[in-house]
């Protein structure tokens, strides 16, 4: 309580009271080292990042590179409020908002965007990773300029660009559980208006946990990733550039970060009827316990998925004032996967023992294609833009589980699965979003978009014997469903520069993520044996409205950058995944179940002593809770904190660069994160996981060579060995709850790095 106290005082006027009082006291006597300013296209157009009035961090490829951060999961460690977790796919949550649905037609609640454009699965997303010129992070509802599915904000992801220069570089990193990581590329001024950048990057690491029981067979790798990148920039003069690129990636490896929940919760007890459930008590054991496994036999499990896309970008300035963009993308992707999975499990001092090991394969193709026109208009006093926004995705899927509902081979229910073919969605908006200024110092923004989403599935739920069997309507069930539904996002704001180097700006906005469907089909459907109510069958879109105020400073000759900011949501009919029987054996079930508030306090700074020393921190305070939830009659969850929203969390990193003779340096960096506890809900079980509070320090010592031609460096991360838990499933048994699964976050790594430039 203390610690939350002081926070919420020093972090409600830090960098106002610091302009106003702090600046001329201090500027006379410090030594100029200015902070780089990042460009960021956060509101679709160029701006400073400092002078963007809304909440959004902003990292770039060479801090990225400094930090260590080789792949998305990793931005936590520097972006308050955000936390990426594998679990099916990445799940992305921002100020406690997210989604646990990973499904094909599940919708995230932060949209994942490679160069501005949507990646629907989030099982392609992370080997979008390499050749990285930065990464916006944008956090809060951005429903006008980004449309749906941005409830929570968006992590836009932006590839370096051709530049009109040669350039080529290496860079290789070794270290334990034999991880390889190697990223090449080759810049080539083509002629003076022809541009290309080629980019490959291959990312393979073995499984953090270690097999427990003597086996023949060794586990497959978690990761073996390729993946290569083209991209070409025409330019012919400074009114018109036209970008295009392709890139493709094989997606190997098993994800095997899961492991029965009895390794970190006491078993579960099963709720009493009309109470709330009993939160299972965290067991605390040394890490290298923790990620043990005694695994059945996967010897079967292998992922080969391949995700190929093409997108182009144009820009073309007419007149002064206007500009007009194109934005289009078209992408692939297929999986072909084998696995197994634990269906309930018991803790057998000293062993763990699966009570049943299901056998899956999962096969799929899916292709999205996006387009977005916009116009852009810039004078003295009105900013403003205005667009059209296309997208459509089309998939069919086929995911068997052998051995759960039969485990009798040829009897109806050993293959039991969802064929979903063809499904798919549709959306279109029309957006327009505009800024005034009133005076010099005083600007108001107002911006609305309108958008209608189309979602359609044609399969089935199904229980035969072998392969191939035709759909029975005595035991299968039919998945037939479409919903289309309409929704007006808005934003409203307002700017003021307090001193040149003080702005302050409000904002209120809106954003909100896609309505959907379950497994089933309504009366009245051709074929439809098992009918489902509409409210049973569908649900509709969660919607969010934030009001958030803050302030963004550079102090100091800009040597010191301080930004921070409050925040409130409103968040309504939030769509809840659970685990049901509905469909005649465990299926995901989502509903708009809820409604919840959100209040924050957030504070970043980057004080750039001098040219040797750099320090940046984090602190951030969230109170994230459910306002009505009644999960059965007589049982509301009204109070209890959203899934992974710790009260406090907070961050510094600190780097110190050494030179050395003839222009080389030694450069030094420890980052550290603390998490305070955080709740995860599970809605059989009526009760929250709690992960206790935990510490995460990296380190890295770096040598850059003169001129920065090479560079080797040493890293450690996660030095504590924390092992925090990120995800609990609970499993069912035919049709018993029993214990489940946790997905867990990385142990300590170790390796070294060493990088060319030629």
């Amino acid at each position: 309580m203390r610690i939350k106290s002081l926070f919420m005082l020093s972090a409600g006027v830090p960098a106002l009271a610091l302009a106003a009082a702090v600046q001329p006291a201090w500027a006379a006597d410090q030594p100029a080292s200015p902070i780089q300013e990042v460009v960021v296209t956060a509101n679709r157009t160029e701006s400073l990042a400092s002078k963007t009035p809304i909440a959004l961090t902003a990292v770039t490829g060479q801090s990225l590179k400094t930090e260590g951060v080789t792949n998305p999961t990793l931005l936590a460690e520097t972006v308050p409020n955000l936390s990426i977790d594998r679990a099916n796919g990445l799940q992305i949550t921002i100020r406690g908002v997210t989604s646990t649905d990973g499904t094909e037609k599940g919708d995230p609640s932060a949209s994942f965007l490679l160069d501005g454009i949507y990646i629907a699965r989030p099982q392609a997303q992370e080997v979008s990773f390499f050749d990285i010129d930065r990464v916006e992070v944008l956090r809060g509802p951005q429903g006008t300029l980004y449309g749906r599915n941005t409830t929570a904000g968006v992590v836009n992801v932006i590839s370096a660009k051709p530049k009109f220069a040669y350039a080529a570089s290496a860079d290789v990193t070794l270290g334990d559980y034999s991880t390889t990581e190697a990223t090449a590329m080759v810049n080539l001024p083509l002629n003076d208006v022809l541009a290309l950048r080629v980019a490959g990057n291959y990312d393979a690491r073995d499984s953090y946990v270690t097999q427990a029981a003597s086996q023949s067979w060794k586990l497959p790798k978690d990761k073996d990733n390729a993946s290569a990148r083209v991209s070409l920039l025409y330019k012919p003069n400074d009114r018109l550039n036209l970008l295009v690129r392709g890139d493709v990636s094989s997606i190997r490896g098993v994800q095997s970060n899961v492991l029965a929940s009895n390794f970190f919760q006491l078993p579960f007890q099963a709720p009493v009827a009309g109470e709330r459930g009993v939160d299972p008590a965290y067991v605390s054991r040394d890490a290298s316990d923790e990620l043990k496994k005694t695994y059945a036999d996967v010897r079967s499990a292998y992922n080969h998925d391949v995700t190929w896309g093409v997108m182009g970008e144009l820009n073309w300035s007419v007149a002064g004032h206007w500009t007009f963009t194109w934005l289009g993308g078209y992408r692939g992707y297929s999986r072909d996967d084998a696995g197994s999975s634990w269906i309930g499990a018991v803790y057998l001092s000293p062993t763990l023992q699966p009570n049943i090991v299901v056998p899956n394969s999962f096969t799929g193709n899916y292709n999205e294609q996006s387009q977005e026109v916009r116009v852009a208009y810039s004078g003295d006093r009105l900013k403003a833009q205005a667009g059209l926004y296309y997208f459509r995705e089309h998939y069919g899927i086929d995911f068997l589980l052998y051995g759960l509902i039969s485990q009798t081979p040829g009897a109806p229910g050993y293959f039991f699965g969802f064929p979903q073919t063809p499904g798919g969605s549709q959306s279109v908006g029309e957006f327009g979003q505009a800024t005034y200024s009133l005076t010099d110092r005083w600007r108001i923004t107002a911006g609305v978009r309108a958008t209608d989403d189309d979602k359609f599935r044609h399969g089935a739920t199904i229980f035969h014997g072998a392969v191939g069997e035709p759909f029975n309507p005595a035991t299968d069930s039919l998945n037939d469903a479409h919903l289309k539904t309409q929704k007006v996002t808005w934003k409203a704001g307002t700017d003021f520069d307090l001193t040149p180097a003080t702005m302050l700006y409000f904002t209120a906005s809106t954003g909100y993520r896609a309505g959907g469907f379950n497994d089933g089909c309504a009366a009245g459907m051709p074929n439809c044996n098992n009918p489902l109510p509409t409210k049973a069958l569908y649900y509709q879109p969660e919607t969010l409205t934030a009001y958030e105020a803050g302030v963004k400073s550079k102090l100091l000759h800009n040597t010191l950058r301080l930004t921070a900011d409050y925040f409130h949501y409103d968040y309504n009919n939030l769509q809840l995944s659970q685990v049901s029987n509905i469909c005649g054996g465990p299926c995901q079930v989502t509903t708009n179940a809820a409604s919840a508030e959100v209040d924050g306090l957030e504070l970043e700074g980057l004080y750039a002593f001098d040219a040797r020393n750099r320090f940046d921190f984090s602190a951030t305070w969230l109170d994230a809770r459910y306002a009505d939830w009644e999960i059965v009659s007589g049982v509301n969850f009204a109070g209890l904190k959203l899934d992974h929203s710790p009260d406090v969390t907070l961050t510094a990193g600190y780097t110190y660069t050494q030179p050395l003779s003839n222009g080389a340096s030694l450069i030094a960096n420890v980052r550290t994160r603390y998490s305070d506890r955080y709740a995860m809900i599970s809605t059989a079980l009526r009760a929250q996981f709690w992960q206790p509070g935990f510490t995460k320090t990296d380190l890295s010592l770096t040598y850059s060579a003169p001129g920065d031609v090479w560079y080797l460096q040493g890293f450690v991360r996660n030095l504590e060995d924390s092992i925090n838990v990120t995800n609990v499933a609970v499993t069912t048994n035919v049709n018993a709850f029993t214990n489940g699964t946790v997905n867990f976050g990385d142990p300590r790594t170790w390796g070294v790095r060493f990088g060319a430039k030629f």
